[in-house]
């Protein structure tokens, strides 16, 4: 497949006077998706922890790196395919988890259509446990690879009935986030009271458990769905939980947030498949520093023993490349397909996922990088 041919696409379609529906630049992107966006999904979804320093690190960090062109090794064909967690992706892409994306669409279904426009691109999904339809039914929307984010309840009967859940469903991994069992400090939130869980919004995954059905006893009004919920979300996660984490499932299970090699290689020799390197786009935690800065060491602890996908600022293919030639096996992006996803449904989210791949295969044709495997660390030069 090749991915840069997405281009000649666009090109085709403006000589015969239909010029591309959907933002290329991220900024007009974000500026035009927010504006279709409700007001109380602007903050929540645009915002970050603190003064947002984290978030706004993330994104310009990459802006520090540069991929070294090399000439004489021009490939008519790049190979972008990743082997990850026993399945062959022809690109290194993923949709990473967004808790509020079930609401980012006009027909509050994004979750749904998030995983519509992952199989479209041929990249999974990662659907996260705060869905605005039950996991089950966002699985039967499409037919392309999927995982499930657990953020980790306090209710060890509810954590079990949800995994297995979406390993009835198809699920193919679950992806445990580490960094969210208490929510960040973020002030554009707390300026406009919103928290959507606490509206009741995006809870279909726990009204639909029987578990968390029993929690809530017979005919619960709204106001004791919220309360269960609050009750039992955010169990604070630790390494004596792995080991209980581990034995709900069959499924590979990674770990997101791991910034530090040290976690990296405890969290594999406890029973982890899979690190997941990610400061949660800067939402939870403000001053910590870019998450890309942070990889090549999680990199070199998990050396090859286990996949490494990477989030946290990926806005263009070029980043995609930096944080490939650092170390991830796979990158995630989050915001760029939620935008959207907001401004023009699947086929929006579909044009960042192919713009991304189609940056990603022309910059590597013109840099001479015939493969993933030729983007290694010596690719790279810092430049501050």
């Amino acid at each position: 497949m090749v991915f840069g041919d997405y281009q000649i696409e666009l090109y085709l379609g403006a000589l015969g006077g239909v010029l591309p529906a959907h933002p290329f630049d991220h900024a007009e992107l974000e500026q035009r998706a927010l504006a279709a966006l409700p007001p109380e999904l602007r903050t929540y979804v645009a915002g970050g922890a603190g003064d947002e320093a984290t978030q706004r690190a993330n994104v310009s960090a990459f802006a520090d790196l540069a991929l070294v062109p090399r000439m004489l090794r021009a490939s008519e064909q790049r190979d972008l395919s990743v082997d990850l967690l026993g399945k062959r992706l022809e690109s290194p892409f993923l949709l990473a988890p967004i808790g509020v994306l079930g609401l980012c669409t006009q027909d509050r279904h994004g979750d749904i259509h998030g995983a519509e426009a992952a199989a479209a691109a041929g990249v999974p999904f990662i659907g996260s446990t705060l869905m605005s339809d039950p996991l089950e039914e966002v699985a039967a929307a499409t037919d392309g690879p999927k995982w499930f984010q657990l953020y980790t309840p306090r209710n060890r009967d509810l954590a079990a009935s949800l995994v297995q859940r979406a390993e009835r469903a198809g699920y193919e991994a679950i992806v445990i986030t580490l960094d969210t069992w208490v929510p960040g400090w973020r002030p554009r939130d707390l300026a406009t009271g919103n928290f959507p869980q606490l509206r009741g919004k995006v809870l279909a995954n726990y009204t639909s458990d029987p578990v968390f059905q029993e929690m809530c006893g017979p005919d619960p009004d709204p106001g004791t769905i919220v309360m269960s919920w609050v009750g039992t979300f955010g169990h604070p996660v630790t390494w004596d939980d792995l080991s209980w984490l581990r034995d709900l499932t069959d499924l590979p299970i990674l770990l997101k947030g791991i910034c530090h090699p040290d976690d990296a290689r405890r969290a594999l020799d406890e029973g982890a498949d899979g690190i997941y390197c990610s400061n949660h786009g800067g939402r939870q935690a403000n001053g910590g520093g870019a998450a890309v800065d942070w990889l090549p060491d999680v990199a070199a602890a998990v050396d090859g023993r286990a996949p490494l996908v990477f989030d946290s600022g990926i806005r263009t293919g070029a980043d995609a490349a930096k944080a490939l030639a650092l170390g991830a096996d796979a990158v995630a992006i989050g915001r760029p397909y939620a935008y959207g996803l907001a401004l023009g449904g699947v086929a929006g989210a579909l044009h960042q996922i192919r713009a991304m791949q189609a940056e990603l295969d022309l910059i590597m044709a013109v840099d001479g990088y015939p493969s993933l495997a030729d983007l290694t660390p010596d690719a790279l030069r810092r430049l501050r």
